[in-house]
C-alpha cells in the first residue's frame, strides 16, 4: 500500500499541507510578537481575529503594524481589511 501512487499522492500532499499550516503558525506568533513588543499587550479580540487571516493578510499586517503605535491603530487596521 504504501508503494502505490495514490498513497503518495495522498502522503506528499498531507505534508505540503502540514508546511502550510506550521508556517502560518510561526507567522501568526511571530506578528503577535512583534505586536507586542510595538503597542504592548495585544487584546483577546484582536489576537483570536489574528489566528483568522490568511498568510496573504499577516503578510499586510505585518508591513501596516510598522506604522501602529498604540493598540486602536490594530482595532482600525483589523475592521478596515473586515477581519472577524
Amino acid at each position: 500500500m504504501q508503494q502505490s501512487v495514490i498513497y503518495q499522492e495522498w502522503k506528499e500532499e498531507f505534508l505540503q499541507q502540514g508546511e502550510q499550516t506550521g508556517a502560518l503558525r510561526e507567522a501568526q506568533l511571530l506578528i503577535l510578537r512583534l505586536l507586542d513588543r510595538r503597542i504592548g499587550d495585544v487584546p483577546s479580540e484582536a489576537r483570536s481575529q489574528i489566528q483568522t487571516l490568511s498568510l496573504e493578510q499577516l503578510e499586510a499586517l505585518g508591513e501596516a503594524l510598522l506604522d501602529f503605535s498604540k493598540s486602536a491603530d490594530l482595532a482600525n487596521w483589523l475592521q478596515d481589511n473586515q477581519v472577524g
